[in-house]
């Protein structure tokens, strides 16, 4: 039998003897996190699928996994033998999780799950949407350790103090600008903790408290990185910022000395990592900010009755989202050495293919390299997306040394690839022509360029989101019958998660996700427009942009794009006579930004070749 049938069939053991009808299992951590140490990871131990993203319910017949389209192509391979159905979230007739919930429920019976990996407007939702007289929801279902008996230990990694030099505010300014915001919160819902009733109210509130449970937010706040979570700098951790008090949870062996004097000093105390939730049951009738889509049920029902919880988005997420001068001073300077990196490695890829045996992961493993030397570097991002023609239609495609494909002098290698600098974190996406091309892939290909120019040169009003820019990457493929079933683009972290909230490009808007917010100047965000042909080739071409304020007349303050990823876009795949004068004058810019940025920094014959395929087009 599949393993991972094994493995199903063993929960369907203990779900029957704890009277437990369906299952919930979801890809997450204790913190709402995208990417997820080990320890949390029980969705793949138990299916075998090693997407991040993707849920997972078992019931005595039936077992079956959501996932989204970067992943469907995997997910079919990966859930192979295993007995689990694959559900294509998003396609046509495709229930959502929740609304498979309520199917399998419809008669009743008990749902269980462990709420410390759920939100707690996920079990809200699950309290208005199911029948609460013929349904018991059990949020207390941690059945990991008869399932799982060699899980990874969970991971408190050292921690480290980011300087100013890097940050830009201190600890206590941060604090300061987070205290003056709580005397201000104009909460989505306000409800009693232990009364059924919801009250959506329009006026400001003043919280008395503040709970953190997000990674990425709280080692923004307290200017602290580490290394729990692989490729995402953060602390295993939870906050609790009061009036005069802020309370940071982790293990204290994460935290030398120097560090934990350095937090007193900025009024900081210190406690352990599961403390976060004896804490929270000593509060006593007062009022409490927490992002319900992102704080666990379980820490909520931590809180006793009497409390006032102001469900809201915290400042903490758009404070993080702005860069100020200081980091955005230092991302130019990541992404010139991020540049030289990626420029040095296609000057190799193209001067070495044919004449000697590269693979997906060595191709990987030498740019890998080349960001090594760059001072300053850290960790890759993200785990390099590596991937030759038809392994390029998975949009989340992984190689590695045992299957790994060798590159031929033909088609394109698709390169998704990052970098964590202590000057800030990048993102850029090139796919490469190594040989003969058919037309429809350079037809393709100059599509997804057309629509990356476009989002770059965008001048738009403020007041405007990513989905109202989102049609300028998408418009040169729509008008082909073309697609991408992703978004356009992502906010991303300084020296922090390479995927962040509140912004992004993307024209569906989805309720659940906190990311559709009105564009910021200073807000940096991706522009990765693709093509994916299942069994034939993908295409991405990404770059990353900051917001910028440009003119302000009686119509309103504009807004412009500035962009911060510097190395060549390959030019032998694009049909230059389908480009537009605008584009070639927008292509021909940034060409040129490229050239003289990283000229200084490359050899002799590396500056000549640069030259050439950085050459103005006409």
């Amino acid at each position: 039998m599949n393993l991972f049938a094994e493995r199903i069939n063993k929960l369907r053991l203990l779900l029957k003897q704890n009277g437990i009808d369906v299952y919930y299992v979801p890809t997450a951590d204790f913190h709402g996190s995208e990417y997820i140490n080990d320890y949390f990871k029980v969705r793949a131990y138990l299916s075998g699928f090693t997407g991040s993203a993707g849920t997972l319910f078992v019931t005595q017949s039936e077992a079956g996994l959501f996932t989204d389209g970067r992943y469907f192509i995997q997910a079919e391979r990966e859930l192979l033998g295993s007995g689990i159905t694959l559900y294509r979230s998003g396609m046509e007739q495709v229930p959502t999780p929740e609304e498979k919930l309520s199917e399998l429920l419809k008669d009743g019976g008990v749902l269980g799950f462990d709420g410390r990996f759920l939100s707690y407007a996920f079990l809200r939702f699950l309290n208005e949407s199911l029948d609460n007289e013929k349904v018991t929801i059990r949020c207390d279902v941690d059945l990991t350790a008869e399932l799982w008996p060699d899980r990874p230990a969970l991971s408190h990694r050292p921690a480290y103090r980011l300087a100013e030099r890097y940050t830009g505010k201190s600890t206590a300014q941060k604090l300061s600008e987070v205290r003056e915001a709580m005397k201000k919160v104009h909460p989505e819902t306000v409800y009693k903790k232990g009364s059924k009733q919801n009250f959506s109210k329009k006026q400001a509130f003043t919280a008395e408290v503040y709970l953190i449970t997000s990674l990425d937010d709280i080692a923004w706040l307290f200017n602290l990185r580490g290394s729990d979570i692989l490729h995402n700098p953060v602390v295993l951790s939870y906050a609790m910022i009061t009036e005069t008090k802020a309370f940071l949870y982790l293990e204290p062996a994460a935290l030398d000395d120097t560090t934990k004097m350095l937090l007193e000093e900025e009024g900081v105390i210190l406690r352990p990592y599961d403390a976060i939730y004896e804490d929270a049951a000593k509060l006593r009738d007062c009022t409490v900010l927490l992002d319900a889509k992102r704080v666990n049920c379980a820490l909520v029902q931590a809180l006793p009755k009497g409390c006032t919880l102001l469900d809201a988005v915290g400042p903490v997420l758009f404070a993080k989202a702005v860069k100020n001068d200081t980091e955005l001073k230092n991302l130019a300077a990541a992404h010139r050495k991020d540049g030289v990196a990626v420029t040095k490695f296609m000057y190799w890829l193209k001067h070495n293919i044919g004449k000697q045996t590269i693979t997906e992961a060595s191709a990987a493993a030498h740019l890998l390299a080349l960001r090594k030397e760059q001072e300053g570097f850290l960790e890759p991002s993200f785990e390099t997306i590596s991937a030759y023609n038809a392994n390029a239609a998975m949009m989340h495609y992984h190689t590695d040394e045992k299957n790994s494909a060798e590159l031929n002098t033909e088609g394109f290698l698709l390169v998704d690839s990052g970098g964590q600098y202590y000057e800030g974190t990048t993102d850029v996406t090139r796919t490469y022509v190594l040989g003969e091309i058919p037309l429809e892939w350079k037809k393709h290909y100059t599509a997804v360029l057309r629509g990356m120019l476009a989002l770059s040169a965008a001048n738009f009003l403020y007041g405007c989101r990513g989905a109202n820019l989102d049609i300028l990457a998408r418009g040169p493929l729509w008008q082909m019958g073309l697609d991408y079933r992703c978004g356009t683009g992502h906010g991303v972290g300084y020296l922090l998660n390479v995927h962040e909230a509140p912004n992004n490009f993307r024209w569906r808007i989805m309720p659940e996700r906190t990311d559709s917010c009105v564009l910021e100047e200073g807000m940096v965000t991706t522009n990765e427009p693709g093509v994916y042909v299942e069994e034939s080739h993908g295409i991405r071409i990404e770059n990353e942009l900051v917001c910028r304020k440009g003119t302000k007349n009686e119509y309103g303050q504009f807004m412009y794009f500035e962009t911060l990823t510097v190395t060549p876009i390959d030019l032998e795949a694009v049909l230059l006579e389908e480009l537009t004068a605008a584009e070639k004058r927008t292509l021909n810019d940034y060409h040129k930004k490229v050239y003289e940025t990283l000229l200084p920094y490359l050899t002799k014959e590396e500056g000549e070749w640069l030259r050439e395929v950085t050459r103005p087009v006409e």
